[in-house]
């Protein structure tokens, strides 16, 4: 089981399960992390995830979607 978000989580960067960096965390709400999305993220990857709006400055991401979260990043399920 992956431990709940912690504020020492914001700036953390966020990799896919096929190591694609997806963006970096801003802010933590309780079971969520406002992700800003990386600038050169492919469509494929915008769709992999849901964040199908391209111009969108912060994307929601919820605990359930996490494998791990290690020291620097934080990990996506598929």
């Amino acid at each position: 089981m992956v431990r709940d978000f912690e504020s020492s989580d914001e700036g953390k960067t966020v990799v896919t399960a096929d190591g694609d960096e997806v963006g970096t965390i801003e802010q933590i709400d309780k079971n969520m992390a406002h992700v800003k999305p990386k600038g050169s993220l492919s469509r494929s990857v915008r769709r992999r995830l849901g964040w199908a709006e391209k111009d969108q400055d912060m994307y929601e991401i919820t605990h359930s979607r996490v494998a791990q979260i290690s020291d620097d990043e934080v990990h996506l399920r598929e």
